[in-house]
């Protein structure tokens, strides 16, 4: 729960002061800090114990202090579910948390034996204990209604490019464009730069010369211009938020430093317009 949540619960009038006090204690740095670093303590317990010979030698005791990772944790969610009730079902990031803990509550036989390897997902909690992390999360789900129009723009290209390449590639070299699915991943490959020219291109250009007239324009329109969108609709949402890190909180410091730049301009222009005036 962020520091702005936070505060509204505690300065909420009908609710018990115990209540209070336990989730300003749970939500207090020490305790946090201390969720940060079993996190960490678990996601390196959970690498270790995908190598055998750790496993065979301290597998006992990893088993154990992952047993204990995992209490720490549900400690936790039990104190914000008491202190909190049903204002914990307001926060997405508690609803999170309770998810990838639960995962680790599945049962470890039979058909559910596959959903255990889920239990690394425990290290995704830093996204909603560290600030910054949660911020870097929230700028990305701002940004994914701008990001759907760049989405159905580049899968139009896609699909038109695709079709092409099938037609134009397919016969001679059907490994990569003998259908619109090994076309599609082919030009995904070669969006992405990887051994498009030596791997690809070339073998192509042996048998058709022109090829590069196909390519080249691809990848200065898919590589080039399209994924540059994503980042600048990203970066932009995250200048954006930096205004309003919790997505609507105004951050005091950039207020006093923006209402400073407003005060220094209608001086500025004053002072302008008195010299206009006496000229």
């Amino acid at each position: 729960m962020s520091k702005e949540e936070l505060q509204r619960f505690v300065q909420h009038p009908d609710l018990p002061q115990w209540r209070k006090k336990l989730a300003a204690w749970v939500e207090s740095d020490f305790i946090q800090y201390l969720v940060i670093a079993v996190i960490l303590l678990n996601a390196v317990i959970l690498g270790l114990e995908t190598s055998p010979s750790v496993m065979n030698d301290y597998g006992y005791i990893l088993k154990i202090l992952d047993k204990l990772c995992l209490i720490v944790f549900i400690i936790e969610l039990l104190i914000k579910l008491v202190s909190y009730q049903t204002w914990f079902w307001r926060s997405g990031w508690n609803i999170f948390d309770l998810l990838v803990v639960g995962v680790a509550l599945v049962p470890g036989a039979g058909p559910w034996v596959v959903l255990r390897s889920l239990r690394v997902l425990r290290v995704l909690r830093l996204l909603t204990v560290v600030p910054s992390l949660r911020k870097v999360v929230a700028a990305f789900i701002h940004a994914i209604p701008g990001l759907f129009g760049v989405i159905v723009v580049l899968g139009i290209f896609f699909y038109t490019m695709g079709v092409l390449a099938t037609l134009l590639f397919g016969s001679t070299f059907p490994q990569w464009f003998g259908s619109i699915g090994k076309s599609f991943y082919t030009l995904f490959q070669i969006m992405t730069l990887e051994s498009w020219s030596m791997g690809i291109v070339r073998p192509l250009m042996e048998v058709h010369p022109f090829a590069w007239a196909f390519f080249v324009p691809f990848i200065i329109i898919a590589t080039f211009t399209i994924l540059n969108l994503f980042i600048g609709i990203i970066v932009s949402t995250m200048q954006e938020l930096a205004l309003t890190p919790e997505l609507g909180a105004a951050d005091p410091k950039v207020l006093e430093l923006l209402n400073r730049i407003d005060t220094d301009l209608k001086i500025l222009k004053e002072k302008i317009s008195q010299s206009q005036s006496i000229g």
